[in-house]
């Protein structure tokens, strides 16, 4: 698999450190328009330093069902100077979705899906996590509030930390894909229990894939799996698994990876399962989650471990599912 130097295009992401900011602006105007999504600008006050940041609604099916949607910010080329967000340009924003405390855990849940693929393989979108003080300057806007959200690393910054392109494609050809890196996502996307992913045509769309980026490096295209809402670890309020699947709830796991050598799926097995510690750890670093919160998830990864000790049946299990 390919490794990939610490550091690299975006310094904000090499800091695993909560970052506090404060966005004022007009709030309810943003999160009302998501027809148009029209920008509008924000005071973002961060490490002792304001700059404008333009601000919009983004995303599909949360921008549909989350009273509070996904959001992009956008930074002006020479308003980043001196700040955590030297170099930025567009970055996407995960909120939560709606009100109440498990609307905030489960954005601090999917914060640290995209942590345990961060373990899992360098090639990786990285994020960073932000407390976030909200302030709507909107006629009648609520009082500010505080919530925890992150950012997530732009594509081209993963893709010149990787010293690759991204891929625009209507279609994979399974043999073009890096072998290890594609068996290091299967496993990991039945770790986490996501089945919102594919490798064939994204719905509403006319390019591959869904819920994954392609990124060429050398000749072999390399599979980045992102937008993990609906994953059973997270367990989102508004999580369903897709009818066709034939199962009753996003935390059952199933097997929805392409079929691969017995050698590299025994491969990332075997890595994944060595990073057991650091996996939990996740969690236990995790701030904002209930100590219930906290234990439900980890007994939901470690029922994953326990299942893995018997690796040669969970990889004929694998190998039987596999598409």
């Amino acid at each position: 698999m390919l490794v990939v130097e610490s550091g690299g295009a975006s310094p904000l992401f090499d800091d695993t450190a909560v970052l506090d900011v404060a966005l004022s602006g007009p709030l309810e105007s943003v999160i009302d328009d998501r027809s148009d999504r029209q920008e509008r600008p924000f005071l973002l006050h961060v490490a002792g330093r304001e700059q404008v940041v333009q601000v919009r609604v983004r995303g599909k099916s949360r921008a549909r069902i989350c009273r509070f949607p996904p959001l992009r910010l956008r930074f002006a080329a020479d308003d980043t100077q001196d700040s955590p967000f030297s170099g930025q340009g567009k970055l996407k924003l995960v909120t939560h979705c709606g009100g109440g405390r498990f609307s905030e855990t489960d954005a601090l849940e999917e914060y640290a899906v995209y942590r345990i693929f961060n373990l899992v393989s360098d090639v990786s979108y990285r994020v960073r996590l932000l407390r976030i003080t909200w302030t709507d300057t909107d006629p009648g806007g609520d009082e500010p509030f505080e919530r925890y959200g992150f950012l997530i690393e732009p594509s081209r910054s993963l893709a010149a930390r990787i010293g690759g392109t991204p891929v625009d494609t209507d279609g994979v050809q399974l043999s073009a894909l890096n072998e290890p890196q594609a068996a290091a996502m299967y496993v990991f996307q039945y770790l986490v229990g996501n089945t919102d992913w594919s490798l064939a045509m994204a719905e509403d769309d006319d390019t591959c894939c869904h819920n994954v980026d392609l990124f060429d490096v050398g000749s072999e295209w390399y599979a980045v799996p992102y937008d993990f809402d609906l994953a059973g670890l997270v367990n989102a309020r508004y999580a369903r698994p897709d009818q066709s699947l034939r199962i009753s709830r996003v935390t059952q796991r199933l097997y929805r990876g392409y079929c691969l050598s017995r050698e590299a799926l025994a491969g990332a097995l075997v890595d994944i399962r060595g990073k057991r510690s650091d996996i939990l750890g996740v969690l236990d670093d995790l701030p904002g989650l209930s100590p219930k919160d906290r234990k439900s998830r980890r007994s939901y990864l470690e029922r994953f471990f326990d299942k893995a000790e018997n690796e040669e049946k969970l990889l004929r299990n694998f190998e039987k599912a596999c598409l």
